[in-house]
């Protein structure tokens, strides 16, 4: 088994902020300088509503912006821009983040399977970073380069998983930004607090959360969160469903977004796969479909140079939620990179056990 790129940080936000960006220094300016996206998020630079988003950030979550300002500090790059980046969901509707999620719920655990869709020049750069932030649970979370860890899969030593699907919303609001509240699910003690965190917290944009982790009777439960800017939509998963790049939970008609044809094509293709899975699917079975680039449309496995949404598969991941803690699975090029079990007993030990 080839292995997956992981490193650990800890101690205050600051501290993590620091670490973080020096990882990924030696690839941050090249990674930017070949962003599309970067292009179209920096004309919001001085911006009221740029200036409203941060100052919701730190009303509300103040230990990510200064995660955000030392990272910014880390990398040599101006913490207003850094803060930008972080909103690039709030500020453009074309950010390269895509991703497909698949989940289910058996008699002994939750399964949440994931394809990171995200833009092609990160493939071979991206890392798994484990987290130790002061007096919170910790959590191992995949990780974009100067980007606050949690937008796209992690799972944390409190016992969650969390996996994120971008959606494109097409009228923001003042609020929270999303990859700052996807980041404090991961700080949540228990799967009724990232719950709450979700519907109470005023939201700039939105996601789509897969959230799995046990209730208050030590039951395994999965839910599939629509958390955006108009509504929080929140659905337990009782059979196996999957969740591609727009709104589908009842309601979304009354909000605007945007549905690319990739995103029609894999939610198509999701409904013609999942039902010959049965009704309790095991985790390859979830894997071999997301790694499925056959169908009438455009495929759920990216690798095409020429994506319409410019996004291709970085990486697939399944993680299955049990009472004690959450295995973490990850593939690459159709090998398995990463094998983890994330216990949540041993919260307070530090490490993740292969």
């Amino acid at each position: 088994m080839q292995e997956l790129k992981t490193f650990r940080v800890a101690g205050s936000p600051e501290a993590v902020g620091r670490q973080l960006g020096a990882h990924v220094k030696p690839i941050f300016a090249d990674y930017m300088a070949q962003s599309g996206a970067w292009q179209a998020v920096s004309r919001w630079r001085g911006s009221v509503f740029a200036q409203q988003l941060r100052a919701a950030a730190a009303q509300h979550f103040p230990a990510y912006v200064a995660e955000i300002d030392a990272m910014a500090q880390a990398l040599d790059w101006s913490a207003d821009d850094l803060f930008l980046w972080n909103c690039r969901g709030e500020l453009i509707h074309s950010a390269p983040d895509g991703c497909t999620t698949l989940a289910a719920r058996t008699p002994a655990a939750g399964l949440i399977a994931h394809n990171e869709d995200g833009d092609p020049w990160l493939h071979g750069r991206c890392s798994v970073v484990e987290v130790e932030p002061e007096g919170k649970p910790g959590f191992v979370s995949f990780y974009y380069p100067g980007s606050l860890p949690g937008h796209t899969f992690a799972a944390t030593r409190a016992g969650l998983a969390q996996a994120i699907n971008n959606v494109r919303i097409r009228e923001p609001h003042v609020g929270v930004p999303r990859m700052i509240l996807a980041r404090a699910v991961l700080d949540c003690v228990t799967l009724g607090d990232a719950l709450a965190l979700l519907r109470d917290t005023p939201r700039a944009s939105g996601f789509h959360h897969t959230i799995g982790g046990t209730d208050e009777a030590g039951e395994v439960r999965v839910y599939s969160v629509e958390a955006t800017a108009q509504r929080a939509s929140a659905r337990e998963v009782s059979t196996p469903s999957g969740h591609a790049n727009h709104l589908i939970h009842t309601g979304c008609e009354r909000e605007s977004q945007i549905v690319t044809e990739s995103s029609r094509d894999r939610q198509l293709r999701l409904a013609e796969l999942l039902p010959a899975l049965g009704a309790q699917p095991d985790g390859a079975a979830f894997v071999q479909v997301l790694q499925d680039r056959a169908g009438a449309g455009l495929p759920i496995f990216r690798d095409d140079p020429h994506d319409p949404d410019d996004e291709n598969t970085l990486a697939t991941a399944c993680m299955r939620v049990e009472p004690h803690g959450v295995a973490f699975d990850v593939w690459q090029g159709g090998e398995r990179v990463l094998d983890l079990f994330i216990d949540s007993n041993a919260r307070h030990a530090g490490g993740a056990t292969r």
